[in-house]
């Protein structure tokens, strides 16, 4: 009778262990876990469009995340996603003259934004805006384009 119960407890343990360590496993492919220290500040860039990139995206420099995706808004007066990025003290000496592209990872992976360092001795500070923006480019819009050159080269 002790056996089975110390069985069952074990068993208990081993499922409970198992599902602790699949829940870590999707927050980490989810990008719902917090790596990101509070030492951060913020700069805004605006993209004509911004694809499918969300919250929490990855902000990569040379492939080396450095922040993440804020918050994504839209300005009505200059019709473009304005999109906030959080970036880790630590990566705190950009050149005001920055670009960000929005790029996807592999043939059908999440979006992310690509910063590319300029030549400038100013740097970025908390509150700054990337004017160097490079938007997304959505799978639809290039398979339309060309769909639509093949017919027109058809038609002649």
């Amino acid at each position: 009778m002790l056996t089975s119960r110390a069985v069952e407890i074990g068993v208990g343990l081993f499922v409970a262990a198992g599902l602790a360590a699949l829940f870590m496993l999707a927050m980490q492919v989810s990008n719902l876990s917090a790596n990101i220290s509070s030492e951060s500040y913020m700069v805004s860039a605006a993209f004509q469009n911004i694809g499918g990139l969300k919250v929490r995206s990855p902000v990569t420099v040379s492939g080396v995340r450095v922040g993440r995706v804020e918050a994504i808004d839209y300005d009505t007066s200059a019709y473009e996603a304005v999109v906030t990025l959080r970036i880790e003290d630590k990566y705190s000496s950009f050149p005001d003259d920055t670009s960000a592209s929005i790029f996807t990872a592999g043939l059908l992976g999440e979006q992310y934004i690509a910063l590319q360092p300029g030549g400038s001795e100013q740097n970025l500070k908390a509150g700054d805006r990337i004017h160097l923006t490079q938007s997304a480019l959505v799978m639809e819009q290039i398979i339309g384009q060309f769909l639509y050159n093949m017919a027109s080269k058809e038609s002649k």
